[in-house]
């Protein structure tokens, strides 16, 4: 099953974040003006993620994808060359128009239960101690991005291998907390 690739910041093994971790800088692939932005906290349930709206890397199955308090990032460098790729998405990612990466996705909506929260792709970034993938998300929408569908044991299979649980939807605390923010919102709790 090594043979399967999921993401190149996983497919030599998941590495452990540090505890003592703060944050730091993403940088888009643009060699001229690169895009930063940085993160002044530790990164939470950072995952890889099968979904089609997120930017993967060149030749990887999924995403890598973490979230922070809004309030934590800030663009710091080359602002001007940001743009929403679809200003109609729940999440409001922000990708340079030089490389197409994506920086950051934002949730404006303030009845979303992720209102908030910022994502983030920690690969982007050269330094060490970001959170490690927890699980992997959204695993059967990677055949929407032309994985073959006889493949899926085998990419289950690896994902189990590296410590990442697959699930078709989020991991169940995050579900758990869309649900319990649905609930608030409509009085049952």
């Amino acid at each position: 099953m090594n043979d399967i690739r999921i993401h190149p910041a996983v497919d030599d093994g998941v590495r452990a974040g540090s505890d003592n971790f703060e944050g730091g800088s993403l940088h888009c692939h643009c060699t001229d003006s690169p895009v930063e932005v940085t993160v002044k906290a530790q990164c939470a349930h950072n995952h890889v993620c099968g979904c089609t709206k997120c930017w993967k890397p060149e030749g990887a199955l999924f995403s890598m994808v973490a979230v922070v308090p809004r309030d934590t990032l800030s663009v710091t460098a080359n602002e001007d060359k940001l743009e929403v790729v679809d200003a109609s998405a729940a999440i409001q990612r922000h990708a340079c128009r030089g490389c197409g990466v994506h920086m950051f996705g934002r949730i404006e909506n303030t009845d979303h239960p992720f209102h908030g929260l910022d994502f983030i792709h920690t690969e982007l970034s050269e330094d060490s101690g970001w959170a490690a993938p927890e699980f992997a998300a959204f695993v059967s929408s990677i055949i929407e991005s032309g994985a073959h569908p006889d493949n899926m044991d085998k990419v289950r299979g690896r994902l189990k291998q590296l410590g990442l649980e697959p699930y078709d939807c989020l991991s169940p605390p995050l579900m758990d907390a869309i649900a319990s923010h649905t609930a608030r919102a409509r009085g049952v709790l």
